[in-house]
């Protein structure tokens, strides 16, 4: 008997070992998962903390955005505007050419004679209708004589004596110069009064 009990002791011995050692198994597991916890509280901390940074980025640029898509909304509106009141410049330029013709005919035509004065009545009402029909279209015309020289709608031909007349004035027009919605399509060329 003393043999039997004996030989039962062993395997309680060893199941003792095995739960010893699932104890200390099972004790370390714990300790396991909460660090492994803590680890994931610490990543989503960390993500929050990201996302929250660029909420407070997307705040701060989102402004500065609108404000870029509105000036581009507005220099695209400048552009347009610019096209539809100087899109007729070069044809408005074309046409200079023939206001100076027609000036110069008037001029040309001074005389005597009736044949003479007809063709200058004709060419005068031709230029004043081309003259107005310009108009219509915001091409005006630039004829300093007897004002101050304004270097932005003159250009100087050349300076000559001129009694009574205050320095820098323009004495003659040599050719008028024109503006089209305000902005110079040709400068006048003009003599000035010297000092």
């Amino acid at each position: 008997m003393a043999k039997e009990q004996q030989n039962t002791q062993e395997p309680l011995e060893g199941v003792q070992d095995a739960v010893d050692t699932a104890v200390e198994a099972g004790a370390a597991e714990p300790q396991a998962a909460d660090d492994t916890q803590a680890d994931v509280l610490q990543q989503l901390e960390e993500s929050r903390a990201e996302v929250d940074a660029l909420q407070k980025e997307l705040a701060e640029l989102q402004p500065r955005a609108q404000a870029e898509i509105q000036n581009i909304r507005r220099r695209a509106e400048q552009d347009v505007e610019k096209a539809h009141k100087f899109g007729l410049e070069k044809f408005a330029n074309e046409l200079l050419p023939v206001v100076d013709s027609l000036e110069r005919a008037i001029e040309a035509s001074q005389g005597e004679g009736e044949q003479l004065q007809a063709i200058r009545e004709g060419v005068e009402m031709t230029l004043n209708l081309f003259l107005s029909s310009m108009e219509k279209f915001n091409v005006e015309q630039v004829n300093p004589e007897g004002q101050p020289f304004n270097p932005e709608h003159h250009q100087a031909m050349s300076m000559v004596p001129a009694e009574g007349v205050a320095p820098n004035t323009v004495v003659t027009v040599v050719q008028k110069g024109y503006l089209l919605n305000g902005r110079l399509m040709r400068p006048a060329m003009v003599m000035v009064a010297k000092s």
